[in-house]
C-alpha cells in the first residue's frame, strides 16, 4: 500500500511531485480531486497526506479535518501559492504539520517528507520501547520485590545503591565480571526511576565494529557513507526520556569516545554525515568488566570520559561472592522455565556452592537448563547439576612441551603467531578466534592490525 497520498488539481504539479517522491524509493498516490481523495481515504490509510489548500469544493483543509478526524496520526502537509497568516494559523490548527508555499523546489518537498516520515519511526519505535519497558515494570510491580534475585549481603548491598541512584539522573557506571547480571542492573535503575514510562535502550559497544558503531549510536544522514541510502536515527535519538545502556563500554574505539564525551557534557548528538545538533534528554548507565583505570594507564580509555561515565559506580558482585544466593537463584530459574518439578537433590547443593564460577550467574542458568533437558520431567539430580570439575576452568596449556631459549622468546612474533593460528582453525572467523584466544574480538582487530595481519 501507498505511504503517500498527493491531492492537487493542477495535475503536472502532482505527477512532478510523484516522481520526486518515487525516486527516493516512497510508494505514491495522486488524485487531482478532492472528491476523489476523500472517496480514497475511505479505504486506505497514509502515513502522509499531502494537499494543496485552494480546489474546487471540497477543498484542501476538508481533506484535512477529513484525515484527521479518520486517522489522527497521519501526517498533513498543505500546499499554497496563495499564503496568509490566518491560513496557515488555521491549518495547524487543525493538525497540520507543515504548510508549504509554490512555487518551492521539488528537492526542498522531499527533505520535509523525508524528515516527517523519520520522525514517525522514530515514534513507532519509541513506543514499542515504551512497551517492552512498562510490561516489564508492570512484572516487577506485580511481584512486589526486586528483579535481583538473592538474599545475601552482597546483593542486599547492590538493593541498596539502586534504590539511592533511581530517583536521580546521575551517570551510573555498572562494574563486574561477565555474566553477573549488569544489564538487569541497568534495567532494575530504569524500571524504578522517573524515566520508566519511556525506552531502555541497550547498546553492546563490543558486538558492534568502530566503523558501524558511530553510525549505530548517533544516527547517519542519507548519503554519510556508501551503503547510507537513507536518513537513519541512531540509538540515542531512539532513547529520547529514557535510558541508554552502553554495555562493554571499555571496548569502544577512540573516536567514538570523544563523541560520546560530547554528549555527557553537552547532551546533544550530531549525526554521521550532518551538521544540525541535536539535543538529547536521557539517562545514561555503563558497564564493564575491563578494569578501567588500567585501560586509561595503557591509553585505550580518554580518563575524562571516564570520570564522566564514573558519577555513581556500582559493582556487581561475582556469583563466588554470594554462594549462599544459589539455592534460590535455581528456584527462580526453573520456575521461569516452567520445569514441572523444581525440586533439587539435597546432596547437589554442596557441589554447586564449592564452584567457582567464572561464568557467573549465566553460567549457573545455563547449567540449570541443561540439567532441565537430561532429566526430562523429572525431579532434579545431583548428575544433572554437576559443574564443570575445577580443573576444567584452568586455563589450557597452549604450546605444551616448549623449552625457553637462553636468549628468551620474542613475545610479539609468538602473539602474532598464535592469531595466524587461531584465524586458520576458525576459517577466519574472528568472533570465534577471539573466543579461542580469550579476548575480545575487539582486541582481536586491534591486534592483528598491530601485527599487520589482514582484517578482512
Amino acid at each position: 500500500m501507498a505511504e503517500i497520498l498527493i491531492v492537487d488539481d493542477e495535475k503536472r504539479m502532482g505527477e512532478l511531485l510523484r516522481e520526486e517522491l518515487e525516486d527516493a524509493g516512497l510508494r505514491v498516490d495522486v488524485d487531482s480531486s478532492g472528491a476523489a481523495a476523500l472517496a480514497r481515504l475511505r479505504s486506505h490509510t497514509y502515513r502522509i497526506v499531502i494537499t494543496d489548500v485552494r480546489m474546487a469544493p471540497p477543498d484542501g483543509m476538508e481533506i484535512l479535518r477529513a484525515v484527521k478526524e479518520r486517522t489522527p496520526q497521519t501526517d498533513v502537509v498543505m500546499m499554497t501559492a496563495y499564503s496568509s497568516v490566518q491560513s496557515a494559523r488555521e491549518a495547524f490548527k487543525l493538525g497540520a504539520s507543515d504548510y508549504v508555499i509554490k512555487p518551492f523546489d521539488l528537492e526542498e518537498m522531499r527533505i520535509v517528507i523525508e524528515g516527517i516520515l523519520d520522525r514517525q519511526r522514530l515514534a513507532e519505535q519509541n513506543d514499542a520501547l515504551v512497551r517492552e519497558n512498562r510490561e516489564l515494570r508492570d512484572q516487577l510491580v506485580g511481584k512486589g520485590t526486586s528483579s535481583i534475585v538473592g538474599e545475601s549481603a552482597a546483593v542486599q548491598e547492590l538493593r541498596r545503591l539502586i534504590d539511592l541512584v533511581s530517583s536521580s539522573d546521575a551517570t551510573v557506571l555498572v562494574k563486574g565480571a561477565s555474566g553477573s547480571g549488569k544489564e538487569l542492573v541497568a534495567r532494575e535503575i530504569h524500571l524504578r526511576s522517573g524515566r520508566a514510562d519511556k525506552p531502555f535502550v541497550a547498546v553492546n559497544c563490543a558486538a558492534i565494529p568502530d566503523t558501524l558503531l558511530e553510525s549505530e549510536l548517533f544516527g547517519h544522514e542519507k548519503g554519510a557513507f556508501t551503503s547510507a541510502d537513507a536518513r537513519k536515527p541512531g540509538r540515542f535519538e531512539l532513547a529520547q526520556g529514557g535510558t541508554i545502556f552502553l554495555d562493554e563500554i571499555g571496548e569502544m574505539g577512540a573516536e567514538v569516545q570523544a563523541k560520546m564525551l560530547r554528549v555527557l557534557e553537552e547532551r546533544e548528538i550530531t549525526r554521521l554525515g550532518g551538521t544540525t545538533p541535536i539535543d538529547v534528554d536521557i539517562r545514561v548507565v555503563a558497564a564493564t568488566n575491563r578494569n578501567l583505570e588500567h585501560a586509561i594507564r595503557g591509553g585505550a580509555f580518554r580518563e575524562d570520559l571516564y570520570y564522566r561515565l564514573n558519577v555513581f559506580p556500582i559493582e556487581v558482585p561475582s556469583l563466588a561472592a554470594r554462594r549462599d544466593d544459589i539455592p534460590l537463584l535455581v528456584g527462580f530459574f526453573l520456575r521461569e522455565m516452567r520445569y514441572p518439578h523444581p525440586q533439587v537433590a539435597p546432596e547437589a547443593w554442596a557441589e554447586l556452592r564449592a564452584y567457582d564460577w567464572p561464568g557467573n550467574v549465566r553460567e549457573l542458568r545455563n547449567l540449570v537448563e541443561r540439567a532441565t533437558i537430561l532429566a526430562q520431567g523429572q525431579a532434579l539430580e545431583s548428575t544433572h547439576l554437576t559443574p564443570p570439575s575445577a580443573g576444567s576452568g584452568a586455563p589450557r596449556e597452549i604450546a605444551p612441551g616448549i623449552e625457553l631459549p637462553d636468549v628468551g622468546i620474542d613475545l610479539e612474533a609468538l602473539e602474532a603467531n598464535l592469531i595466524r593460528k587461531a584465524l586458520a582453525k576458525t576459517s577466519n572467523n574472528k568472533t570465534q578466534a577471539a573466543r579461542l584466544l580469550g579476548m575480545t574480538r575487539r582486541t582481536l582487530y586491534s591486534r592483528m592490525e598491530k601485527h599487520g595481519i589482514p582484517v578482512r
